[in-house]
């Protein structure tokens, strides 16, 4: 037996002996994580600022395509699959989705929390210290819960923290020319396209037990093509965005919250409910979530800020706000620079 399985034993024997009474608050911490967290990049794209909105929009989707290109890479089984007498809390199991190394939730609490503490460090640092916690107490539920290994945590978090200070380079960088972020959509499409081709064709473990095979691969797939598709329909939206579209944040409507709020509304039902019953049904679970994902995203950088346009009338910069484009004061006079990611 190996010393993570060991540790998740005693952590499984600590479970049994408080009687479950942390199951329900640390499950509750990795949804949160996965779900309601997922909204964040939607509320601050439509109705905070562009720029940041598309960092978490960026370090969400690459960090799913990378997370889901190391698991099918290394391809470890989950820890019960390891270890019959490792049993996860509740309908962890059932939630549990992939491979186990590196842990996905560990991921998304690191992409949203960790982006959000970059942004807020200097003018909120109560909420970055808070974001950081969060990030800990996703990971530590993991292990809490029987369904990943520290090893699978510790990856999870050191991978998506370099995503997202090089996402933050990156955006940097492309805010000095809008040509640069054009380049990356072309990246960001090539580079997704690369990585379905790696997924189809390497090998995978064919492991039987019984005459039954123990994980099938192309089930593991699933994430990763959710995550190409949300790539996909960043890239291809933000480049609509930019060249047509031209969204400015109407700060000083009031029809602005309503706006948002709807939008948040028609993000959550399609996630929960029509993309499940039409294209997923349709296409399969590992080309209807990367179908679901591209239309998901790319409607709400391409087609929803439209909406908010129209519905709030004629946008105005938000005062004593820096430019999304230019990085200066508004009414600066600077070349036209760009302010998104491709």
């Amino acid at each position: 037996m190996g010393i993570d399985i060991g540790y998740l034993l005693f952590l499984q024997n600590l479970r049994n002996a408080t009687g479950g009474v942390f199951d329900e608050f640390f499950n509750a911490i990795s949804k949160v994580a996965v779900s309601t967290m997922e909204l964040l990049p939607f509320l601050v794209f439509w109705g905070i600022s562009t720029y940041w909105g598309y960092r978490f929009f960026a370090g969400r989707w690459v960090g799913e395509v990378v997370n889901g290109l190391v698991k099918l890479t290394v391809c470890a089984y989950r820890p019960w699959i390891r270890s019959p007498e490792v049993e996860p809390a509740g309908d962890s199991k059932v939630a549990a989705t992939g491979y186990s190394f590196p842990s996905g939730h560990t991921m998304c609490a690191t992409v949203f929390y960790g982006t959000t503490a970059v942004w807020q460090y200097k003018k909120r640092r109560w909420l970055a210290i808070v974001c950081g916690v969060m990030i800990l107490l996703t990971g530590f539920s993991r292990n809490f819960l029987g369904v990943h290994t520290p090893q699978d945590v510790a990856v999870g978090f050191v991978e998506t923290a370099l995503i997202v200070i090089l996402v933050g380079k990156v955006m940097n960088w492309m805010r000095e020319d809008e040509r640069r972020a054009d380049i990356m959509t072309v990246v960001a499409i090539v580079g997704g396209i690369i990585a379905l081709i790696y997924i189809k064709v390497k090998p995978y473990p064919m492991d039987y037990v019984d005459g039954k095979l123990l994980v099938d691969p192309v089930a593991m797939m699933k994430d990763c093509f959710s995550g190409v598709g949300g790539l996909f329909g960043l890239a291809i939206g933000s480049y609509v965005e930019r060249h047509y579209v031209h969204y400015r944040i109407p700060y000083r409507s009031r029809d602005l919250t309503a706006a948002v709020g709807a939008g948040l509304i028609l993000v959550g039902a399609w996630k929960e409910y029509i993309s499940g019953a039409t294209i997923v049904l349709l296409f399969g679970k590992n080309w209807g979530g990367l179908i679901s994902s591209f239309i998901l995203i790319f409607f709400a950088i391409a087609i929803y800020p439209m909406i908010i346009m129209k519905v709030c009338g004629k946008p105005e910069e938000k005062p004593a706000q820096k430019s999304i484009k230019s990085g200066k004061r508004s009414g600066s006079g600077t070349k036209k620079k760009a302010r998104a990611a491709g």
